[in-house]
């Protein structure tokens, strides 16, 4: 079977939406580029179909995410606390422990068939890293990776005061990926102080208004990272 190979994306900026909302609509993007490649592997080479590609911007309501190989104990409300901070609370079916999302948080939902790109899951996450860092470099700022952590940190190579800006939480299924990146761009960082972010409870948690001493324009951002990712991924945008 020979795969047509398709690199348009579908560029959805969903707004401000609630996460189980957005979490069907991911999984019904998932389950249709799924669906095809399933019955591309039945049809002879003439009958291959192209499989679509989405990528979700979203900002969230304040809620709480724990991925597959998190720890309950890791968020520290209860069912009254949650209600008093307006927030919710969900397991999901990414990797990785327990994370926030809210107002001033960029949230990226790449839906990608990697057949279309490339099969190796680690390049795909260091891609999604690699945007945020290039995007924070436009703003002046140094970020990068520490060895052993997913997501993208602030003093990175002398760790005095490690943080992390930008936190990462993966699904991938016959190459189809979904759930993705979450980008504190003007977040409210007390949220953070609910929860033991991503299982890690000696490093500290950062905003890029923070960081520049300023309120910063999100569709700017948006702009960036979305202007990163396509050059990294070598994506052409759809109608």
């Amino acid at each position: 079977m020979n795969q047509i190979i398709n690199k348009k994306v579908k560029f959805i900026d969903l707004g401000k939406k609630d996460y189980k909302e957005t979490w069907d609509y991911q999984e019904e993007l998932f389950s249709q580029i799924v669906s095809t490649k399933i019955e591309n592997r039945k049809n002879g080479p003439d009958k291959q179909q192209i499989t679509q590609n989405y990528l979700l911007f979203v900002e969230h309501p304040h809620v709480y995410t724990l991925g597959k190989s998190g720890e309950l104990s890791h968020l520290l409300l209860d069912e009254a606390q949650l209600a008093e901070k307006e927030a919710t609370f969900y397991k999901i079916n990414r990797g990785g422990d327990i994370t926030y999302h809210g107002p001033g948080q960029l949230v990226g939902y790449p839906l990608l068939d990697l057949d279309n790109f490339f099969t190796d899951i680690h390049k795909y996450l260091r891609y999604l890293e690699e945007a945020i860092i290039l995007t924070l470099a436009e703003y002046g700022l140094d970020a990068g990776r520490i060895e052993g952590l997913t997501g993208v940190w602030l003093d990175h190579e002398k760790r005095l005061n490690p943080r992390k800006i930008c936190a990462l939480g993966v699904k991938s299924s016959r190459w189809v990926t979904m759930h993705g990146f979450a980008f504190n761009v003007n977040a409210d960082l007390s949220y953070f102080g609910n929860i033991v972010p991503c299982g890690i409870s000696d490093k500290a948690v950062t905003s890029l208004h923070l960081e520049i001493g300023k309120h910063i324009d999100e569709n700017e951002v948006k702009g960036k990272v979305k202007k990163h990712l396509a050059d990294l991924f070598e994506i052409e945008w759809a109608d």
